[in-house]
Parts: structure tokens; sequence; C-alpha cells
């Protein structure tokens, strides 16, 4: 079965020309016409009344899922994820190094095609001391085994080939294309990042480049297109017994 998915850092819905439009984010993911998008550099209530995540997932007929990672004066901040399929269970971790920023991952187990997949969005951080250390508490949070669809998505913030966080992530994942995504008007830094397992499930990953996504944030969006057989169906392979209900499907919920 085919699964598309996406990761975007927006940038808080500021453009390259420094303006607040949402809307161009909209129309980013619209053109991508992804399942499931793991964000980056999300506002929540309290800095802007329309609360961006939950306006997204409302014009989109998605499922919001929130995970905010830092409070200050004008509000709240962290990682999103929208998705077209029932979320099942959400959690929130915490990755933070000392008195670096404060960062997280956000986890959501996902009802697709019968069974459960696991679906982690991250932003790690600037400095190379906190990031292995960040992919190694990410990875003993999040368990993995070839029956399970696992993708881990997000900004890794490593732009060296052989940095220690990204041989972390090898190690499990293998070794997927990475284009460069960064900054979004001439990119040579691979930033976003997409990783799968089982690694043979993942069948291709872009960069989404056009004139749109060149403007509405300082990042270019990574898509990727995964075919992976669900096992849940027969009930071969269940991690939770879940069976979706009509209100399950949470289309244009919001789970701040």
């Amino acid at each position: 079965m085919r699964l598309r998915v996406a990761s975007y850092n927006i940038h808080r819905g500021y453009g390259r020309d420094g303006r607040y439009d949402p809307d161009r984010i909209l129309r980013v993911i619209k053109e991508m016409d992804a399942d499931i998008v793991a964000l980056q550099e999300v506002d929540f209530p309290g800095r802007h009344p329309d609360q961006l995540l939950s306006w997204l997932a409302a014009k989109l007929g998605m499922t919001a899922v929130g995970g905010p990672v830092r409070t200050s004066e004008t509000g709240r901040y962290g990682n999103g994820l929208l998705t077209r399929y029932p979320v099942k269970q959400v959690q929130q971790w915490d990755l933070s190094v000392g008195r670096y920023e404060p960062r997280g991952a956000l986890a959501a187990d996902i009802y697709w095609q019968g069974a459960t997949i696991q679906v982690a969005a991250t932003h790690l951080g600037l400095w190379p001391k906190e990031r292995p250390l960040q992919t190694a508490r990410l990875l003993k949070r999040l368990p993995i085994d070839k029956e399970t669809l696992t993708i881990l998505m997000g900004d890794l913030n490593e732009w060296q080939v052989w940095g220690k966080s990204l041989r972390v992530l090898r190690n499990v994942f293998g070794s997927p294309a990475s284009p460069p995504t960064f900054p979004a008007v001439w990119p040579v830094l691979a930033l976003d990042r997409i990783w799968v397992s089982p690694p043979e499930a993942l069948r291709g990953i872009h960069v989404h480049r056009t004139a749109e996504s060149r403007t509405a944030s300082d990042h270019l969006p990574v898509k990727a297109e995964i075919r992976f057989q669900a096992m849940g169906r027969t009930g071969a392979r269940r991690r939770d017994g879940y069976e979706p209900t009509p209100t399950a499907t949470g289309w244009g919920r919001s789970m701040l």
C-alpha cells in the first residue's frame, strides 16, 4: 500500500520576505498532497489568533496533533503533525540537553490500512554536542521492528555528512537520500530528513521545489513515498487491537 509523507519547517508561518502568511504554507502543503505531514517551528495559541495548526487541519480536512516544546512571552512553539488517518495514541518526549534551547519529539500511533504505524516528528538542536544525545534518547523511546512501519521526520539541524547524530540513525534506518532543503532560495544543506523502517519500504525522497515553496518558509519541504504491506488486516500484526469508528477519523479535528 502506498503512503505519502512530508516534513516541513514552516518558520512559524513567516516567509523569506519576513511576512506572516499562513495561506502560503497551506498552498505548499496542498501541492504536496501528502497523507501525513510533520511540521516544525509551529506556533500554538497565544501568538496568533488563527491557531495555525488547527487552521491548517480544518482547511485540509486532516487531524492536527500538537507538540509544544517551548513557552515564552509570545506564546508556545514546537512540533506538529497533520494526518488523514485516525490517531490512536500521542506521546511527547523531552529531548532537551542542559542549558541549550528546549527540544522535543512528537510521536503518534496512526491507524493505516488495518494496522498501527508509528510516526515521530522532531526538531533537533543547533549545537553538535546536543544532537547525538537527542537521537540516542529518541531511539530509546521509539520501538522499532521489521513488522511495524516506523517513520521519523524532521529538521535534524545536521549539516555534516558524517555527523554523529546521522551515524546513530543510519545504524537503524540505513542511508536514505538526503537532498538539500536549506536555505529555500538556494538549498545547500540537507537539514530536513525522512527516515523509514523497514528501509526497503521507502521508495523515494524528493525536495518539493516550487515557486510557492521557495517563498513560504526559509526551508523547502521534503517528501517521500512509502510502500508497505500492513499485516493488521488478518490479525497477524496488531500493536493495540484498535478498531476505528466513524468518529475516530478526526477530519479537521485538533489534538493540541
